[in-house]
């Protein structure tokens, strides 16, 4: 889906897939589990403003009733941004470069990224994260991909039997082979100075908490 000159359909089909990966193979517990971490450091917050940067359709946000948000979004394929804006109209989307956010500074409680970063370098990532830096007052959740062969061939295997969607076969093996190591996530955050933790969570996948401006 890095392919921006595609504006038809199958970016429908591959949203909606993605809704179901993140549903049975983590992705939203991981999410969740990280954003009550850095909650506990917002008593006095009622209503929390998280930006979901290159958020897809946004789904595992969506996904998490039981916390008060509202949700932000910001994506650069125009697609994609019509499909939130059609199907989840309470999310307000601006189609936009990470590079280049319309945001204000401090205008977020938390930046949500979830199976972004592995799409960039590593110069590429420590920009990403120094400017969002700058637009969250409490802190970022990275929700990102393991990399191992057990998981590439476990995702390979997944997609050529379930999945419908070209981007899904093409993208899932790719995302896992553009994964992390830890020691390569340490590296980046050490070299931010970032206060952060990072936890291996199932299905191979990356919770970092990076807390700003509070301790942990």
């Amino acid at each position: 889906m890095d392919d921006f000159s595609i504006d038809d359909e199958r970016i429908d089909v591959a949203l909606k897939e993605l809704k179901i990966i993140n549903k049975y193979l983590g992705g939203n517990s991981v999410t969740k589990k990280g954003l009550k971490k850095i909650l506990v450091k917002i008593l006095s917050k009622n209503l929390i403003k998280i930006l979901d940067a290159g958020g897809g359709a946004s789904d595992i946000l969506l996904s998490l009733k039981d916390i008060n948000l509202k949700i932000f979004s910001a994506d650069l394929n125009k697609r994609i941004t019509k499909y939130v804006k059609q199907n989840s109209p309470e999310v307000e989307i601006v189609c936009a470069n990470v590079f280049n956010l319309p945001y204000k500074q401090k205008q977020f409680d938390v930046v949500h990224l979830s199976l972004f970063l592995h799409h960039f370098t590593e110069e590429e990532i420590k920009e990403i994260l120094s400017q969002l830096a700058g637009i969250t007052k409490y802190g970022m959740i990275i929700n990102d991909l393991q990399r191992s062969l057990f998981a590439f061939w476990g995702i390979k295997i997944l997609t050529v039997l379930f999945s419908k969607s070209e981007f899904v076969k093409n993208d899932g093996p790719l995302s896992v082979k553009r994964g992390f190591k830890k020691v390569e996530l340490v590296k980046i955050l050490d070299e931010l100075k970032f206060n952060y933790e990072i936890k291996f969570k199932w299905v191979f996948r990356w919770l970092v908490i990076i807390y700003l401006n509070n301790e942990r």
